[in-house]
């Protein structure tokens, strides 16, 4: 269950409607998460480190990432996440 990360051109972000889904923003902290259902997120702003059992990866804007359902992890974020996400 690992934490899918790439860096889509813009062109394929539109197409996929992503800048209409809803914000998402969190101040610096560290929090747990659970993923209940597979979430679809683009990072618009900030930097985090997202450490699950599988995974540990720093997330900076531009990433486009993919939480699969059941994921546990902690969102160390050191300045403030603005992002776009959609859950499935």
């Amino acid at each position: 269950m690992r934490i899918e990360i790439e860096q889509p051109e813009q062109a394929e972000l539109e197409e996929a409607g992503v800048f209409s889904w809803p914000v998402w923003e969190h101040e610096e902290d560290k929090i747990e998460w659970y993923y209940d259902k597979t979430e679809h997120c683009y990072i618009i702003e900030g930097n985090a480190t997202v450490v699950s059992e599988f995974d540990s990866i720093t997330i900076k804007p531009g990433d486009y990432l993919i939480f699969p359902a059941g994921l546990e992890c902690v969102w160390d974020i050191q300045s403030r996440i603005r992002k776009h996400y959609t859950v499935e």
